[in-house]
């Protein structure tokens, strides 16, 4: 049964890839409306999610603001799906203009000084046009890791996808990944991370809307690591086709402290940075899953008898 779920999703995404792209972008845009609204009415697994997260950006807010905000959300994800699907026919002219930076600057000096550059951004709006824009406009090369999915076909897309942007993708696959980012760095090239949610189940716990959360050590480690410069990067869509952006001042390594200690501060601030993002623009933060400590199943207890 496995098999024939994973052969239909990848060919739903294939569908998606081939048959998307072709529409006018006005179709593109009511569809990807449509799919989420008929989402949003059916009140799945992830819309209810969507809806607990947001409960937690929007304290006090009400049933029918959380409903409000999760169909926004639904509407800004599909949109995100939709232009992701296309962005491989956009001209370069259309990727140029498709997004406007605040705070650039913080990025093009921190790759001037030739140390290299980590930027951290959460799941907001849609990072892959801002990675395409970046090897586009800027002509800035860049690496960045993919979490493997099920089934291999479909990841093997997104990495076809995302390398056809530009982009350098590595597996998400502990030391040997974090090597190759730290080499990139050390060469003076960029890294780029979506890093607003723990997939390794060994992240550091932060305060994140005033309750404790985990996000990924790798950002913070690799500036520690290779003294390249941390920047956090939030993103946002508006009524027009262009999305915004903005790069928030460095995050510096504490002078003092263990390694371990200067992670935690350094992951925190990029928390609290992603923190001002997402609560400026919470229907365009596009988090399905848990993310939360209270949200997450306890592991079981390992027996007398287990193994390690």
């Amino acid at each position: 049964m496995s098999g024939v779920r994973d052969r239909l999703t990848d060919g739903l995404y294939g569908l998606g890839w081939s048959t998307v792209r072709r529409l006018p972008e006005p179709a593109a845009v009511r569809l990807g409306r449509t799919i989420a609204d008929a989402a949003w009415k059916r009140r799945g697994q992830g819309v209810l999610r969507m809806e607990s997260n947001y409960a937690r950006v929007v304290p006090g807010a009400s049933p029918e603001r959380l409903a409000e905000l999760s169909r926004a959300g639904m509407r800004s994800y599909l949109r995100y799906w939709m232009e992701s699907f296309r962005l491989p026919s956009w001209s370069e002219e259309r990727i140029r203009n498709g997004l406007t930076v605040k705070g650039l600057h913080h990025l093009t000096e921190g790759l001037a000084a030739g140390k290299g550059v980590v930027v951290a951004l959460p799941h907001l709006a849609n990072w892959d046009l801002a990675g395409a824009w970046l090897t586009t406009e800027l002509k800035i090369p860049f690496t960045t890791v993919a979490e493997r999915l099920k089934p291999e076909t479909l990841y093997d897309r997104f990495v076809a996808y995302r390398e056809g942007l530009g982009m350098e993708v590595l597996p998400h696959s502990g030391a040997s990944a974090f090597g190759t980012l730290a080499r990139r760095l050390r060469d003076g090239g960029l890294v780029c991370l979506v890093a607003d949610r723990d997939l390794s189940s060994s992240g550091v716990e932060v305060d994140f809307f005033g309750e404790p959360a985990r996000m990924p050590a790798g950002p913070a480690m690799l500036a520690q690591h290779t003294g390249a410069v941390l920047l956090p990067v939030t993103l946002w869509f508006d009524d027009s086709p262009v999305m915004r952006g903005r790069v928030h001042p460095p995050v510096d390594v504490p002078e003092s402290g263990t390694r371990a200690e200067k992670t935690s501060v350094m992951t925190q601030a990029l928390a609290d940075a992603f923190a001002s993002g997402i609560a400026d623009h919470p229907e365009d933060w596009h988090m399905l899953q848990r993310l939360w400590l209270a949200d997450l199943e306890p592991r079981p207890r390992r027996g007398a008898g287990e193994g390690p």
